[in-house]
């Protein structure tokens, strides 16, 4: 009788460990975390053997901190996100991966940035594009309408 139910047992832990498994590369988990101060990114990697970095100045709580700060990173125990408990930031991995950095007006801040520095960048085309409106005369003018 001991025999058939450690038979039982055995099965149900292979079939146990096979749906861990399976379940880690569809709904994959923080298997480690840690910060490049060359690069000043934070880098994560999940259990489905995947990575992905993200620049720390575009996490909210991040930002502001010294990079030795951002290298006390710790994975929350059910793997879903990081955290800093000196800095008191957590930031959950699944939101992240949608491209949430942080709360609603982290998020418009940040947006902001990122679109001055789109307007400020340099390229061929843009400077080409200046040059062929500089022929025509410059930017034209924004026309006043009346009201009649």
């Amino acid at each position: 009788m001991a025999k058939v139910i450690d038979e039982k047992l055995q099965q149900q832990l292979a079939k146990a460990r096979s749906n861990y498994e399976t379940s880690q590369l569809v709904d994959p988990h923080v298997l480690f975390a840690t910060f490049d101060e060359v690069e000043d990114k934070l880098n994560i990697t999940l259990t489905n053997s995947t990575s992905f970095a993200v620049p720390r100045k575009l996490l909210q709580g991040l930002s502001d901190a010294n990079p030795q700060q951002v290298k006390q990173i710790e994975v929350t125990p059910l793997q879903d996100g990081v955290f800093w408990e000196e800095l008191d930031v957590h930031i959950n991995i699944p939101a992240l991966l949608q491209g949430v950095f942080g709360t609603k007006a982290w998020m418009n801040m940040v947006r902001k940035e990122i679109s001055k520095l789109g307007g400020q960048s340099k390229s061929n085309a843009k400077v080409e594009a200046a040059r062929e409106n500089g022929k025509k005369g410059g930017r034209p003018r924004t026309k006043k309408t009346t009201e009649s």
